[in-house]
Parts: structure tokens; C-alpha cells; sequence
């Protein structure tokens, strides 16, 4: 079936997650309602439903030369789509994607403007590069642009250390995210090394990406501040082959490799912890889109139940972004639905049922 308006009355007969209660459920005018509607179209059934998924950690409109035109960037959005993330958290772009606010047809996007990185010291044509003393007012810019978050570049290569290491000096952490806090927008920081967790953890970020040289110590600051983290642990896969092309610098292929080895380790230790784990692919330049369900195995895999996993990934998720659930009464109608058992992960590669915003989009 393809893609539809919110005019129909439609019913779906399954397994409603979280709470695993079995009924039917209309959408009728684009809203969720469990109560009776006679003469609805009849969908779905033996399905199990979750609030449309949530890729926390994406990139669309960027490639790999930097911005992507509008052809790419649907062509991305249609990929999360069809994998079942109706909301993207987009941790930073170089690309204006501001058309697909006007597309009910393509995914919720919430943006954190562009990466803030200091000259040379982040990817070239992606990020804002600016000195300590512009970062301020670079987020209070980036704010403007954003959907109330902003990105840092926490650390990177530093080619005359040959290893990782910090970009910004602790004073200007503060302000910088003290000023974003005060204009009403949450920090989210790139980090892969041990050295700048302390500061920007201690500075009071939001949210942390990635993550790798978390310490227990670090953790458990996280877990009492309710730091965020989002693993992104498909794109960690990719260390081996970034250590591997990166032989002129010997020590950072070692790191990078060691980092590598223990993330797992770290991402259970966060989790039990209680740190608010989040699930993103880092989807946009080396990583294609669409792999939402590969990041839930592997966050999964890594200790975290198949319940909290999904959830990292789902209603969890889009209460952490403000987004509705989806599936409440009168709710905007925003859910996945799959065959299987209920909460059944190998199944989420295989969405049925997709409605977005109140539209069918497809029906199994």
C-alpha cells in the first residue's frame, strides 16, 4: 500500500510496547485512539507496535566531500525512513535540510547545527573551525540554526602530538555551554579519547557521543549528572580500519586500536551504572543510512537487555528529545510495526507497518 493522508480511519490489531498490552489500535485524522471505530480499514494484524524509532546520532546531509545536495539528502532521509526512524537527531551538517521540515512523507529532524572544531582540527568542509575565544559566540549562532542543540568537537587528531587530544580549555567549556543552557539549548561534544571527558563532562554537557575513553570513574560522574551517552557503536567498528590508514602516526593507530578493544566493556559498565544510553549509527559520510537496527543488536550485545535496547532506540529516546511517544491516546500517529514476537530484534530489519505523522506509509 502507498503512502496515504491522515483522512482515513485505519485499525492495526497487536502488541503495543512498552507496556506488552494486546489490542487494537486506530488512527483516525492521523491520531492514535483505542477506542472502536466501525467500518476501519483493516491493516495489520498478529503485529507488535513501538513508537516510531529514533536514530540519536545521524548525518543527513553530509557525504564525504562535505554537503550533500537536496537529492542526497532525501535519498538519505528515505533510507532512515524505510528502516523505521521516524526522528533523527542530526548531530551536525554542513548542509541546509530545513526542505524537509515541509515533507510529512520523510523523518522528523532535529538539529544541532554544524560541528564547532577548532582550525584543522576536525574534518575539512564539515565543521565551523573557530579559536577558544570565538567559541562562544559561534553557539550562540549555531543556537539560532539549531533545533535546541548544538555540537562540539571534544577532541581529535592533533598531528604535531601524532595521538588525540583536546581541543578547548576547560573556562571556555563553561561559558560555551553555560551560554547555550541559558539560551535553552542542550551540548552534545565528539569524544573518542580519555583526555577531554573530564572537562567537558565537568563543564556540565548534555551528552556525550561515542564515548570510547570512559574510565569508571568518569561513569559513574555521568550516571550521577544523568550525562547522556550515545555509543554509536557500529560506526566503533570502524576503528581497526581507521588505525590501519593511519600508519604515519603510529601512536594514534595504537590508541585507536586500544579504544577499539574495551568499548563494549565500557558501554555495560555505563549501562549498569545507570548512565541514559541512546542509540545512533553516525549514519552520513563513511557510515550509509538505514542501520538503526544493527546499532539496537549491537547496543544489545553489549549488555544492555533487549527491552532497554529497544527503548534506547524508541520511547525512551523520544522522551529524551521531546518528541511524543506516538502511541498514546491522541497522540500524533507515529509507530513501526513488526511481525514476530513481541520486542522480537531480529525482526526490526523488517519493518511491516510504517506510520509517520499521522500517514500510512507502509502497510505489510
Amino acid at each position: 500500500m502507498a503512502a496515504s493522508g491522515a483522512s482515513e480511519a485505519l485499525r492495526f490489531t497487536g502488541t503495543v510496547l512498552p507496556d506488552l498490552d494486546s489490542r487494537d489500535l486506530y488512527v483516525v485524522d492521523g491520531r492514535v485512539t483505542y477506542e472502536p471505530v466501525p467500518g476501519a480499514e483493516h491493516v495489520a494484524s498478529n503485529v507488535w507496535f513501538v513508537p516510531g524509532l529514533v536514530d540519536a546520532h545521524c548525518h543527513v546531509g553530509l557525504i564525504a566531500a562535505g554537503a550533500a545536495d537536496k537529492a542526497e539528502q532525501e535519498t538519505q532521509a528515505l533510507q532512515d525512513r524505510d528502516a523505521g526512524v521516524l526522528t533523527i537527531r542530526d548531530c551536525g551538517s554542513p548542509a541546509d535540510t530545513r526542505w524537509i521540515d515541509d515533507r510529512p512523507d520523510l523523518p522528523r529532524i532535529i538539529r544541532a547545527g554544524r560541528h564547532i572544531a577548532r582550525p584543522k582540527r576536525y574534518i575539512r568542509e564539515v565543521g565551523l573551525e573557530v579559536e577558544p575565544h570565538e567559541l562562544v559566540a559561534t553557539v550562540m549562532a549555531e543556537v539560532a540554526r539549531g533545533d535546541g542543540w548544538i555540537k562540539l568537537v571534544g577532541d581529535w587528531i592533533d598531528r604535531e602530538v601524532g595521538d588525540l587530544a583536546p581541543l578547548w580549555p576547560r573556562d571556555v567549556l563553561e561559558q560555551a555551554i553555560a551560554t547555550a543552557h541559558d539560551l535553552g539549548a542542550r551540548v552534545t561534544a565528539h569524544s573518542f579519547s580519555e583526555d577531554a571527558l573530564p572537562d567537558l563532562i565537568g563543564a556540565g554537557i548534555d551528552c556525550i557521543e561515542h564515548g570510547t575513553g570512559l574510565s569508571t570513574d568518569l561513569i559513574d560522574e555521568m550516571a550521577r549528572r544523568q550525562t547522556a551517552l550515545v555509543p554509536t557503536l557500529i560506526n566503533i567498528e570502524r576503528f581497526p580500519e581507521i588505525a590501519k590508514s593511519a600508519s604515519r602516526y603510529p601512536a594514534y593507530a595504537a590508541h585507536m586500536l586500544a579504544l577499539h578493544e574495551k568499548v563494549r566493556d565500557r558501554v555495560r559498565e555505563a549501562y549498569e551504572a545507570g548512565v541514559p544510553i541512546f542509540a545512533g549509527t553516525d549514519a552520513g559520510s563513511e557510515l550509509r543510512h538505514g542501520r538503526i537496527a544493527e546499532e539496537i543488536v549491537a547496543l544489545h550485545d553489549a549488555g544492555l537487555s533487549a527491552s532497554d535496547a529497544l527503548a534506547a532506540a524508541s520511547w525512551r529516546a523520544r522522551d529524551w528529545l521531546g518528541v511524543s511517544n506516538g502511541l498514546l491516546e491522541g497522540d500524533l500517529a507515529d509507530f513501526v510495526a513488526y511481525d514476530g514476537s513481541p520486542g522480537d530484534l531480529t525482526q526490526l530489519r523488517k519493518p511491516r507497518t510504517i506510520v509517520l505523522g499521522g500517514r500510512l506509509i507502509r502497510a505489510g
